[in-house]
This record gives C-alpha cells, structure tokens and sequence, in this order.
C-alpha cells in the first residue's frame, strides 16, 4: 500500500508540476505579459487604466490632482481628494522609496523642499509624477529609463 500511495504522490507531483508548467506559458503569451514587463521595470502600482487615459484624468482617477476651493473673490487652498484610496496609499509608499533611490523623483522631490514646499505636497507631487511616468511608459511602449525622462523638468 505504501509503494501505492508513493507512485500516486509522485503522479500528482507530476500533474502540480505540468500545470504550473502550462499557466507560465499562458500569462507569459498575454498580451498583457508586455505591459506588465514594462510597469516592473519601475516599482510601481497596477491601474488598469494606464497608458489609455491623459496626464489630468489619470491623476484624477488616483485622487492625487489638487482640486481647488475657491468661492467668488476667496482663494482657498488645494486639495487632493477622490479617486482610488487603496491605490493613493500605495503611490504614496512608492512615493516615498522613490524620493530615497530614484534617480528622477530624488531631486524633483528636494528641488521642490529647497523651494520650501512642505513634505507632504512635495511627496504627493512625487506621487503624481510617478503616476504621470508610468502612464507614458505604456502610452510610448517603452521601458523606464532613469535618465533622459521626458517628464523629469515639469
């Protein structure tokens, strides 16, 4: 019964193996193998959405654009508000390993400090530019590079 039970874990090894084997070939044949492909080459978040929509609506849809609340002669501040909270907290982690490491966002972020923007706007426009960034990457179909970025001056 042993030598049975033995030879059937192995079949069913075998199976586990196969399948796995067949499910890689198959995402790795998406269409979507490529976006996701270019999306890592930067740590970034998923947003279905990116590479379709432009630089406002997207930043919109992430609730990082500043909306203004104004009323008549009254100027009040902006403010980010909507979009996708789950997806705004993990730009907002992105955002802070990148404004450490990346060699794009590091000095946007202390340019924008040394102009004495306080941390939290600095960082959300972090946020937004690394949001603007991973929508041009699908848009232009091109893997990240750190230098030149078209986005890396504005």
């Amino acid at each position: 019964m042993r030598h049975n039970l033995s030879s059937h874990i192995d079949y069913l090894r075998k199976q586990v193996k196969q399948a796995d084997d067949d499910l890689d070939r198959e995402v790795r044949n998406s269409p979507l193998w490529d976006k996701y492909e270019m999306l890592s080459s930067v740590p970034g978040v998923d947003l279905p959405e990116l590479g379709r929509l432009n630089r406002g609506e997207i930043a919109a849809l992430a609730g990082v654009a500043p909306f203004n609340c104004d009323s008549g002669t009254l100027r009040g501040q902006r403010k980010i508000a909507g979009g996708r909270t789950r997806l705004r907290r993990a730009l907002y982690m992105a955002a802070l390993s990148s404004v450490r490491c990346n060699p794009v966002l590091k000095p946007f972020y202390l340019r924008l400090r040394g102009a004495g923007k306080p941390a939290k706007v600095a960082l959300v426009a972090v946020m937004c530019k690394l949001l603007l960034i991973l929508n041009a990457i699908l848009k232009t179909n091109t893997a990240w590079r750190a230098l030149p970025c078209p986005t890396a001056n504005s």
